[in-house]
């Protein structure tokens, strides 16, 4: 068991997170839960569900914690029903459940946190490690039950669904109001949620259950397992009326959003822009080869590619700005608003094919490192090639006569130390070559952290998804302040922790 960081009941409360615990006649335990639970998390909320023990007495006594209490037991879909309206009610955005009877250990919601922030959005599902552990027969039977029937009625797996250690999303609880009252109630959360396209992921916890004779069960194998049964039912009914409907509009809505975006930039490049950077192109060459001194035809090349990098640049806003890609919502922050003002090495962490569209929108005196296919593209290949674009292919030495000229003309140079776009948004290792140019070339870095590209078009997939999409720029860093931090390998590096450092802050502040 891990031992409590002192920041981790910050960084709770700074995610608006809350520990919501259901107790029914746990007088025995629920103190030392709770005591245990504070250690960790400061906001505390004990549903006491009816005991008729010591446990009123108990929680009464406790000092730190939000009690939510009645005469009547009315079953745990009932107590965490209370506990989730009074969480909401609180201002908090995530609650983590917990069972009061000691079975859960409290260190592992350090790590449902280091889940939550992978990901963010998603309902997150203890799944018990069972190894060795003296379970009955039945209480195997009902989760492999559990588990089935979840797969019938949503098409997805889980290995756990019994678990009720769990961190819900409380914006995405759907099907609270027909909420059942007893232990059926958590497999309908899920499968509610799983309708609704709500990420499920699960989370390896550990769990402890005491010996036989000491164990203090409220599971009645006989009307539990009807009611259970007829919940199902009742299910199987709804997934056919009401869920398979909600997956194949959630699916049809996410192919319809990523083809007319594709049709759409596939126009606006093939008919809109690039047939006419064709025409001024050939004209403009033309004029060129006429062009009776050096000195003219300088003037006008560095005037045609120019006008490029301005077309690269407004079209790059275009989309961004005037919602070329349905169901997103971006947004940015510049730290130091006159950085583009001079030429930089631009460096920013890949997740996507829409991050060089994201980077462009800040001005039109950039160019970018590519790859070999990106710089032949059938789409795009004829206008980055003319402004300078150049791939990677051939080695940095060979580059940079050509860098230092750009530089001196005042563009600034955009790599992506990871090298290639990252599979599940992690900050990957940081290759040395951004730092090596800005070394040669006496160059401030300029730090760029982008969240949300990877989550819309991930790594490997075909379609769009909702969501945010966000940038930051951050200030310079000057060539002094790197060689403080040692040689390029020390300084790529250093940039990475950072940017994993910022990549989580971003995480924490751009909750939904």
């Amino acid at each position: 068991m891990t031992t409590p960081t002192p920041d981790i009941r910050q960084k709770l409360k700074e995610r608006g997170i809350c520990i919501v615990i259901p107790t029914y006649n746990n007088g025995g335990t629920i103190g030392r839960v709770v005591n245990e639970t504070l250690a960790y998390c400061a906001d505390v909320i004990v549903v006491n569900d009816g005991s008729t023990d010591t446990t009123t007495d108990v929680l009464q006594a406790m000092e730190g914690i939000t009690l939510v209490e009645y005469a009547k037991n009315r079953g745990k879909g009932y107590a965490l029903k209370q506990g989730f309206l009074k969480a909401c009610a609180m201002g908090f955005a995530y609650a983590i459940t917990m069972d009061g009877d000691g079975q859960h250990y409290p260190a592992s919601i350090a790590d449902l946190f280091s889940a939550h922030q992978e990901h963010p959005d998603a309902l997150l599902v203890g799944s018990r490690r069972l190894e060795g552990v003296d379970r009955s027969g039945g209480s195997s039977f009902a989760n492999r039950f559990s588990n089935f029937w979840f797969w019938v009625q949503t098409g997805r797996r889980l290995p756990d669904t019994q678990s009720g250690y769990r961190l819900y999303p409380l914006k995405k609880l759907y099907g609270l109001r027909l909420l059942t009252s007893r232990y059926e109630a958590e497999l309908e959360l899920l499968v509610f949620a799983s309708w609704h396209g709500v990420e499920l992921v699960s989370v390896p916890i550990d769990v402890y259950y005491p010996p036989r004779e000491e164990r203090v069960s409220h599971f009645r194998p006989g009307k539990d397992f009807a009611r259970i049964s007829v919940l199902n039912t009742v299910l199987c009914v709804l997934a056919i009326v009401y869920g398979l409907p909600l997956r194949l509009l959630r699916w049809l809505e996410k192919w319809v959003r990523t083809i007319y975006t594709l049709l759409a930039f596939i126009f606006f490049m093939m008919v809109v822009i690039t047939p006419p950077v064709w025409v001024y192109l050939k004209i403009q060459k033309w004029r060129i080869a006429r062009a009776k001194d050096e000195q003219t035809k300088t003037r006008l090349t560095e005037r045609m590619r120019k006008n490029l990098h301005n077309v690269i640049y407004r079209f790059a806003r275009f989309v961004m700005f005037g919602h070329g890609i349905p169901g997103t919502r971006f947004s940015y922050k510049v730290e130091q608003a006159d950085c583009f003002n001079n030429p930089h090495v631009v460096i920013c962490n890949h997740q996507s094919h829409l991050d060089l569209m994201c980077m462009l929108i800040f001005t039109p005196n950039i160019i970018f490192l590519t790859n070999d296919w990106v710089w032949r593209n059938p789409f795009y290949g004829l206008i980055i090639r003319n402004a300078e674009y150049y791939p990677v292919a051939n080695g940095l030495e060979e580059m940079m006569p050509r860098l230092r000229s750009l530089a001196d003309r005042g563009y600034s140079i955009a790599v992506f130390p990871e090298g290639t776009r990252s599979p599940d948004c992690k900050i990957g290792r940081f290759h040395q070559g951004a730092f090596y140019i800005a070394q040669q070339l006496k160059l401030d870095v300029l730090p760029m952290c982008l969240y949300g590209p990877g989550k819309v078009l991930p790594k490997g997939k075909y379609h769009l998804n909702r969501g945010p999409i966000y940038i930051e720029v951050g200030a310079p860093i000057t060539q002094s302040e790197l060689q403080q931090m040692g040689g390029t390998k020390e300084q790529a590096s250093l940039m990475r922790k950072r940017y994993v450092k910022k990549y989580e802050v971003i995480g924490q502040m751009r909750k939904e």
